[in-house]
């Protein structure tokens, strides 16, 4: 079967969640047997938006091959239970870059180099490559901004020519739009839709299929108007409205039809889609049998879809503990050894999550002694791991003055430093540690006893690494390393001894937790968070066993 091509593009506003249709879509199309895959076109200049600053752009999400991608890449794995790679997110920097450097090299044989057609057969290059690459039955192509953007056009229009390319039968258009509910006029308003719809097919690309976001359902009366208006038919005006959790999205969207639709436009194999698990998993998210808080302390907090891998990995070690977490959002600017016992006090867990540069970094530090001291559950990542070995370094093992040379590079005791090949790198995008790595882990730790196995890979994304020039050190106040890169010996996980769950971890866990495989060190941490819900440990009981 040839491969089928599903263009998502979006129209009246920005986030209206064409990651989330995408994602969405394509787990019912793999949960009829379908071989999917998503990709992500981005208008943005930037390369990739490993550069960005997380207010920009949320979370850079990586996957197994090192590339830094768009967030929504990780809704896509969450959903569909597949593994990503460079090729499945595509930017117009990186689009220019190639075409460039082929002109560079003579590739074009002296030809004018223009968007039609130099551009646009770059960017359909990467979405055919990407669906002869595995031989997918359905690459489902979301297409970034909006409708009528600038930026936006060539994209447009190589869709238009790849509908040809590979024959009009093998592709397929939804649009997702908006419908708004004016209260003034009390009632759902279509124009937005039409306009949104004329604009995109006066680009050459017409829609087969609207998905119509509303906060109120779409009678038939309004369906008609949009299909009439649209050049639709009335089944293939599909609502979309406010779900309580984004994994109830699938479901409503099969209550739609919206699978049913493409299947047979595509004439696509009809089987039926098994969600059994799927639903479990969602009845879980939604009807908990108890509840904890987790603080979860970083710099980018209100903006929250800077750790949105963080989130949902918590809500996928929730449901497998029965639970939900109730995230407390702490930001560690204004976090101290004064306040801190009134910020976290109650919670069952505290998470101090990634980031970069030295802002907040004393609110993290307290926030990791305090979670110590307490013996309430710690889990630090990336960042989060470093500030641990700094506090313990500073207060369990008289190394007063430790810090990062990220912060501090004249410190007296560098506990955290460059990684080697990272010191004479002056270029910034795609030059850390990246992507995926072997962690070697100790039998009988936390670590070790979450994953159930001594050999684990997982992805990376940082510059700099706890110092093994320090590490007997601090091993010997009673840090345990309880992880390590069998090929370079770096410090991947560690842990504190006596204390009930203390894990901190080099890596990013959170980018390979899925609603089918939920990351066993969250499930763990989350189960250690409810046991100390169910009975919070008072200091006095506890500080006898802390190194001091």
């Amino acid at each position: 079967m040839a491969t089928k091509y599903i263009f998502i593009t979006g129209g009246v506003t920005s986030s209206l969640g064409k990651g989330i249709i995408c994602a969405s879509l394509g787990r019912l199309l793999v949960a009829r047997g379908l071989r999917v895959t998503v990709q992500k076109l981005d208008p943005y200049i930037n390369v990739d938006p490993g550069t960005m600053n997380p207010y920009e752009h949320g979370e850079v999400y990586v996957t197994d091959d090192g590339a830094e991608t768009d967030l929504d890449l990780g809704h896509y794995e969450r959903f569909l239970g597949i593994r990503t790679s460079q090729q499945n997110n595509v930017t117009t920097g990186r689009v220019y870059y190639d075409v460039i450097t082929k002109e560079r090299k003579g590739a074009y044989l002296g030809k004018t180099v223009q968007v039609i057609p130099h551009i646009t057969d770059e960017i359909k290059a990467h979405v055919k490559n990407l669906g002869e690459s595995e031989n997918y039955d359905i690459v489902i192509v979301e297409i970034g901004g909006t409708v009528g953007d600038i930026e936006s056009l060539p994209y447009i229009e190589a869709m238009r020519q790849l509908r040809y390319d590979v024959g009009r039968k093998n592709t397929l258009s939804i649009h997702l739009t908006l419908v708004p509910y004016l209260a003034a006029a009390g009632e759902l308003k279509t124009k937005p839709t039409q306009h949104s719809v004329k604009t995109l097919s006066e680009s050459g690309l017409s829609p087969d299929i609207l998905v119509c976001r509303s906060e109120y359902p779409l009678d038939d009366s309004i369906r008609r108007k949009i299909a009439q208006f649209c050049n639709v038919e009335i089944e293939d005006v599909i609502a979309s409205l406010d779900a309580e959790s984004i994994y109830e999205v699938p479901l409503l969207m099969q209550d739609e039809g919206l699978d049913g639709r493409v299947i047979e436009k595509l004439n696509l194999p009809a089987k039926n889609a098994d969600l059994v698990q799927w639903k479990q998993f969602v009845e879980k998210v939604k009807n908990p049998k108890s509840e904890a808080t987790i603080a979860l302390v970083g710099k980018y907090v209100e903006h929250h879809d800077a750790y949105k891998s963080i989130v949902e990995a918590l809500v996928h070690g929730g449901a497998v503990n029965d639970s939900r977490l109730n995230i407390k959002w702490i930001q560690s600017d204004y976090v101290n050894d004064h306040n801190v016992a009134d910020l976290l006090g109650g919670v069952s867990g505290v998470l101090v999550a990634p980031g970069f540069g030295d802002r907040g970094i004393d609110g993290k530090l307290a926030a990791v002694k305090f979670a110590r001291l307490q013996g309430i559950p710690f889990f630090g990542i990336c960042l989060g791991m470093q500030c641990a070995v700094i506090e313990f370094a500073r207060n369990c093992a008289n190394l007063h003055d430790a810090n990062s040379t990220e912060f501090n590079e004249s410190t007296p005791y560098p506990v955290i430093d460059y990684m080697p090949d990272q010191r004479g790198v002056t270029e910034k995008g795609g030059t850390m540690r990246l992507g995926q790595y072997e962690c070697k882990l100790t039998e009988g730790t936390n670590a070790g006893s979450a994953y159930g196995k001594e050999l684990i890979n997982e992805r990376h994304r940082h510059r700099f690494e706890l110092n093994n020039e320090l590490r007997d050190t601090l091993q010997q106040h009673g840090l345990v390393v309880s992880g390590v890169n069998p090929e370079r010996n770096l410090v991947e996980v560690i842990e504190i001894e006596k204390h009930p769950w203390f894990v901190g971890v080099q890596f990013h866990p959170e980018l390979k937790s899925t609603v089918n495989e939920p990351h066993p060190l969250f499930v763990s941490f989350v189960k250690a968070s409810l046991i100390y819900a169910g009975h919070v440990v008072k200091q006095e009981e506890f500080k006898n066993n802390q190194p001091v």
